[in-house]
């Protein structure tokens, strides 16, 4: 069992409640996914319940969790720097039972993992595996040590299908507890049969959190439903009250009127007219009180928008995008061939998603293509890579790092942009390392909104939006009005937005 009792959260720099007394229990069978907006709190609550020292470096905690003698494996986010300079030998070496595992236990977990049994073994840097291969490590690593709570966040990233549907495996198959944040909406639909909802309304000022023992796909169409329901009610008794409180105006200042009028030589009319104001000021008083129990409107927390691509921004159906050639893509320190004979013709405001395997190169190819298509002057390019770190200054403010002019009119729409974007006025001053990797999407995307770029190089574009906001980028880059070059693994992404999808193997793009 994994209980959690009473446990509030709350940011230290800027005061704000992130979880109010939130309540858990966990039982074997569960498999609970927390979903949430972006900055929501979900990442800090995962790492409280693996370690309460890990959210204290910028949370305030207070609440009582309660193991009762599981074993905890965490999955990070991101593989943490620590680990990056070890080789995945020194990596696999610090797991408690690799040296008690025989070569046939090491050999069915590698198998199911699609890796080879060398894999343990490499003196490649852990920081040099691709997205994927740094997500199979940590996995084989955890699991090695037999844990009984599995808490994985994000363990959707960076991963390529097939590995994907493992995981689903995985998780669905598990016998004890699982405990999980991603942002893979089919991952989700498949295996959670726990809804853990934390959100942030009132502009941010208010927590709330709703536990629901159901799949995902009945949460979200009974939500919808009962926010339908409760609009539809707070508009009813609104109209209601408009003609009650009408009428009420009309008996109220015909009484008065009547009040005002009446003469002194007529004591007994006086009498009764006051007797009957203070009947009518009683009836004030009690719609009052029935006001209070009103329907109001919802509160919910609404999925972000904003446009991409100004309206010159189309891309001629006949402009040739890119035609690229490249006879081999080697590793980026060049030890390695990936692939040969890659060709690949972009036309007008085509949609394109390049898939396959983990380690097969894909954001090798994206960034080589990058690099041609920001030099050209023919069209106008945005980058947005898998690492947002390659493009964001970390040590300064979101708006800082999108206005580099310094105009007060341009920070102040800047400043508009991001609270449309769900950002509070504290969180535009905190430096970018702080944020989440949802808000640090969101500045890259901005950045992208405010240019006047007609063609978008996209490395996992929904890889840190949450299945709340995952529908709405989708829809933003399918009306983009440019071309896309992407890399995705998301299938709702490779479904709905993309108009030509490339498998990239050994011997090119498929």
């Amino acid at each position: 069992m994994l209980q959690i009792k009473d446990l509030t959260i709350t940011h230290r720099k800027d005061l704000r409640i992130i979880l109010d007394k939130f309540n858990m229990v966990l039982n074997d069978g569960d498999k609970a996914v927390i979903i949430g907006e972006e900055g929501n709190g979900k990442s800090t609550l995962m790492k409280w319940i693996y370690n309460p020292l890990m959210a204290e470096e910028y949370t305030e905690c207070d609440g009582e969790l309660i193991t009762s003698g599981e074993v905890l494996g965490y999955l990070p986010q991101e593989l943490p720097d620590v680990d990056k300079d070890k080789t995945v030998y020194e990596y696999f070496s610090e797991a408690k039972l690799f040296f008690d595992k025989d070569p046939k236990e090491l050999s069915e977990l590698a198998k199911e993992f699609r890796v080879s049994t060398d894999f343990y073994y490499s003196d490649q840097k852990m920081g040099s595996l691709s997205g994927g291969e740094k997500v199979k490590a940590q996995l084989l690593r955890l699991l090695m040590d037999k844990p009984t709570v599995l808490l994985l966040d994000e363990p959707s990233n960076d991963i390529d299908i097939s590995t994907l549907e493992l995981l689903e495996r995985l998780i669905k198959g598990w016998k004890h507890i699982v405990l999980f944040i991603s942002h893979d909406e089919t991952l989700i639909e498949n295996t959670a049969n726990v809804v853990i909802h934390i959100e942030q309304i009132m502009r941010k000022t208010k927590s709330r959190y709703t536990i629901v023992r159901d799949n995902y796909k009945n949460y979200i169409q009974k939500r919808a439903e009962n926010f339908q329901r409760q609009e539809q009610l707070a508009i009813n008794d609104k109209k209601e009250k408009k003609r009650r409180d009408e009428k009420y105006a009309r008996v109220y200042n015909s009484v008065e009127h009547a009040l005002s009028n009446v003469s002194r030589q007529a004591p007994a009319v006086g009498k009764n007219l006051k007797d009957k104001m203070h009947t009518v000021k009683a009836m004030g008083k009690r719609f009052a009180k029935e006001d209070e129990n009103m329907a109001k409107m919802p509160e919910k927390e609404e999925a972000i928008f904003f446009k991409l691509g100004k309206e010159d921004a189309v891309m001629p159906a006949g402009k040739t995008v890119i035609e690229y050639s490249l006879d081999e893509l080697r590793t980026p320190d060049d030890s390695k061939v990936l692939a040969k004979d890659i060709f690949l013709r972009v036309r007008g405001p085509e949609k394109i998603c390049i898939v396959g395997t983990n380690g097969a190169g894909k954001t090798t190819l994206l960034k080589k293509m990058a690099k041609e298509l920001l030099a050209r002057s023919d069209i106008k390019a945005q980058y947005m890579p898998q690492n947002y770190e390659e493009l964001l200054d970390l040590d300064v403010t979101p708006v800082e790092f999108l206005d580099d002019t310094g105009d007060k009119a341009v920070r102040t729409r800047i400043r508009t942009y991001l609270g449309s974007l769900k950002y509070t006025a504290d969180e535009m001053d905190h430096p970018i390392r702080e944020l989440s990797g949802g808000q640090k999407a969101k500045v890259l995307l901005l950045k992208m909104s405010l240019s006047d770029a007609n063609v978008l190089i996209l490395d996992e574009p929904t890889r840190n939006f949450s299945p709340l906001s995952g529908p709405v980028i989708r829809k933003m880059i399918a009306s983009f009005p440019g071309a896309v070059i992407s890399i995705s693994h998301d299938r709702k992404y490779i479904e709905e937005v993309c108009t030509r999808t490339y498998r990239l193997t050994e011997k090119g793009l498929e």
